[in-house]
């Protein structure tokens, strides 16, 4: 009779265990994921990353707090609105030129369900965004939640569009086109030009609507956490600044901040890049026109004041934004990203925008913080800024689609990697500049100049030094050439510059 109860006990205990082991365990949480994207924002902007010139208290705390990727670019452009290329990449998950044919199917009404806010919204998310968008899907047909969708750029003077007060005065003045598109162009001419002042909000732009694009952008997202702080359900929130584009204008009191004395010109610095017409930066194109030909210091430290003065409020505007996170207590199960769609480069190489293939112009700051990600860790390994789309896929636990070309950094954050994904970085601007950049070393291809530079990264991150005409260096020339070659076939680039090198040559 024992034997008979011990047997039924160990029975009991048997399947009793199985039970318990044939239970679906609990999944954890699926973590938040919030992408902070700012707007013509270079890699260099950061204090905490170098430049003891800005302040920007906030971003540094995402570099203390989270992992740094030091080399992050864009892959180019097809139209000298390289934010357009730069956002439909990370939207559609595809490469550049790539992305310019898949955008044509938004146009047309169709393929919504194949980008990042739905992909994310397949596996549970609540999505949200608010800000710049200047993608050709309407906003709301890829995020759940949309408000204040911002057009490419605050609107000035060059775009006409007769919203602005003074520009409506100068019309009814019988003003010519050229003196109204100057109102914020070509400045200063010297140091008694103050014809325009970022401050004043009769100039529009950033003050249309009465309060700060920037500041509206904040109140939007702390709106957005505050409705989530009840809810279990995990959420992906989509928050694109338009600063620091131009027009560049912060409260004085930023403006303050940096004396023109206390600024320094950049060390890349020239009147004039010689080359700028043949590579479609001359004064024709806007961004170029924003201050005089010839450069002058005193411009170019005025522009730079701006720039600095809007990131430092826009850094301001990410602080109040962890403050909410943390607030709610939502923090602890977050991720957050930070990138811009591009570099700039307000002075450099003669240069003002971000048409061009110079570090500066191509190159944004990137920053991950989050549960996992180790903290005050910088990587130099390079990557793709549209990496950010394939991160969150992978954090949020959704499988990346064969489509998407761009890979996830959480391996490289994590230390599990070391290696880049990608063998070389490809960027394409319109038919008037391709570059690879490999091993520490970039090759720029000018085919309307049937001209190549080189520059050793390493030793000149300035890129001051051309060493495209050395002996020594011919055969780095030749093998980086072909890989770009490469490159472009793999990437579905059409444009034919195989007859630069043999001229070269």
């Amino acid at each position: 009779m024992k034997n008979y109860i011990k047997v039924l006990f160990l029975v009991f205990v048997f399947f009793f265990a199985l039970g318990c082991n044939s239970e679906k365990k609990a999944e954890p949480p699926k973590p938040n994921i919030v992408f902070i994207f700012a707007d013509d924002m270079t890699y260099t902007a950061v204090n905490a990353l170098g430049n003891n010139e800005i302040e920007t208290p906030n971003l540094n705390r995402l570099v203390k707090n989270g992992t740094t990727f030091t080399h992050a670019y864009n892959m180019g452009a097809w139209n000298g609105a390289v934010c357009v290329a730069s956002r439909a990449m990370i939207i559609s998950g595809r490469s550049v030129w790539d992305a310019d044919r898949f955008r044509q199917g938004w146009k047309e009404n169709r393929d919504f369900d194949k980008t990042w806010g739905k992909l994310m919204e397949s596996a549970g998310y609540e999505t949200y965004m608010t800000g710049k968008w200047h993608v050709d899907a309407p906003a709301d047909s890829v995020f759940k939640n949309v408000v204040h969708v911002r057009p490419g750029m605050p609107r000035d003077a060059w775009s006409h569009q007769g919203t602005i007060p003074i520009i409506n005065e100068m019309i009814k003045d019988g003003k010519s086109e050229t003196e109204i598109r100057s109102v914020g162009y070509n400045r200063p001419l010297s140091e008694t030009d103050t014809a325009w002042s970022p401050t004043d909000k009769k100039f529009g732009g950033f003050w249309q609507g009465g309060k700060h694009w920037s500041e509206v952008l904040k109140d939007d997202a702390l709106g957005f956490i505050d409705q989530a702080k009840a809810s279990e359900k995990p959420f992906f929130m989509y928050l694109a600044f338009n600063a620091p584009h131009d027009p560049r204008q912060a409260p004085q009191e930023y403006l303050d901040k940096y004396p023109l004395d206390k600024i320094s010109v950049p060390k890349s610095f020239m009147p004039m890049y010689p080359f700028k017409d043949s590579i479609g930066n001359g004064p024709g194109l806007r961004d170029e026109a924003l201050g005089p030909f010839p450069r002058t210091e005193y411009a170019v430290k005025k522009h730079i004041q701006e720039y600095y003065a809007l990131i430092t409020h826009l850094d301001d505007q990410v602080g109040q934004i962890l403050d909410g996170l943390e607030t709610t207590g939502k923090m602890k199960n977050t991720y957050v990203i930070f990138t811009a769609d591009h570099g700039l480069a307000v002075g450099r190489h003669g240069l003002l925008g971000k048409q061009t293939q110079f570090d500066h112009s191509i190159r944004p700051p990137f920053m991950v913080m989050g549960p996992t990600i180790p903290k005050g860790k910088k990587v130099d390994a390079d990557i793709y800024l549209q990496d950010a789309m394939a991160t969150s896929l992978e954090l949020g636990g959704v499988p990346k689609p064969d489509y998407v070309y761009f890979n996830s950094i959480k391996d490289l954050a994590e230390g599990s990697r070391t290696e880049s994904h990608y063998d070389a970085i490809y960027n394409g601007y319109i038919d008037y500049q391709r570059m690879i950049r490999k091993d520490g070393f970039k090759l720029l291809v000018y085919p309307k100049l049937n001209k190549v530079l080189l520059f050793d990264l390493k030793n000149d991150p300035e890129e001051t030094n051309d060493l495209a005409n050395l002996p020594e260096y011919q055969e780095k020339i030749d093998a980086m050439f072909e890989e770009l070659l490469e490159l472009q076939e793999q990437l579905n680039d059409t444009l034919d510059i195989s007859k630069v090198r043999k001229k070269e040559m």
